[in-house]
């Protein structure tokens, strides 16, 4: 089990280890170039080639993207379904690629309104890429980070039915086991791109102390550049895991 940050320190490194990314601003990069927003979610996936791309030539070890969140059903109906059907064209056509690239790839939210279609495409893609290790690729789809913790314990409580009468048994270490993501280290830079500054009910549990950059380039602009941009600005960052500026000095 990968530890949380509140429980140990873990090793930084010049190129964050797991990084996070919200991709915003499909749809605004649609309007202000008088296409429709649907435009600018199929310009999205190019973006997250690239970025999948770049980060495995820079050595990250996993990627997180939020695609769709719980609440994105709150979006016009046209959207949400040019966004699923988007979803299944995306698995199809790119799951070689990914595999032959050596990336892994995981969904993670809670998949069961999705059509059937797209869940058979979501595990299918899951089996055959389970073998590979250059990147691991997650994406976030009807994801909510409270969700996640809320799952979290009730996924506890059924493995586990004597703690409700032992509370105090439960720890975080014990909580984390059950997260839709820990298989993952805590991300070390999140990025959100389209100049919002929040993490939107993203990863709420695993965020607590990950550096946060944002962006104000919206993603399908972003690229290898902008990464790069990012990377620079996080290799400024003094991650102390409240230790003070001296003890962080002395570390070798």
């Amino acid at each position: 089990m990968l530890r949380s940050t509140t429980l140990a320190v873990p090793e930084c490194a010049d190129v964050p280890r797991h990084l996070a990314i919200i991709m915003d601003g499909n749809g605004r990069w649609a309007t202000k170039r008088f296409l429709p927003r649907t435009a600018g979610h199929v310009r999205g996936v190019q973006a997250v080639r690239r970025a999948v791309e770049a980060c495995g030539r820079r050595g990250v070890e996993y990627l997180t993207l939020f695609a769709f969140s719980s609440e994105n059903w709150r979006r016009p109906q046209e959207e949400v379904s040019l966004l699923m059907r988007l979803f299944i064209q995306t698995l199809e056509k790119e799951v070689s690629k990914l595999n032959d690239q050596g990336v892994r790839l995981r969904i993670v939210g809670d998949l069961s309104p999705f059509e059937p279609r797209l869940q058979e495409l979501i595990q299918a893609a899951e089996q055959r890429t389970a073998h590979n290790t250059t990147l691991n690729l997650t994406i976030a789809a009807n994801y909510g980070g409270r969700w996640d913790i809320l799952q979290a314990f009730r996924r506890l409580l059924q493995a586990r039915p004597d703690l409700a009468n032992d509370p105090q048994a439960v720890d975080e270490s014990l909580l984390t086991q059950y997260l839709s993501m820990s298989y993952a280290p805590e991300p070390d830079l999140f990025i959100r791109t389209g100049g919002e500054q929040r993490i939107s009910n993203f990863l709420v549990w695993q965020l607590a102390y990950t550096e946060l950059y944002f962006s104000d380039d919206f993603w399908p602009d972003f690229g290898p550049k902008e990464i790069d941009a990012a990377f620079d600005w996080y290799r400024t960052r003094e991650r102390r895991f409240g230790r003070t500026s001296a003890q962080v000095a002395q570390q070798p």
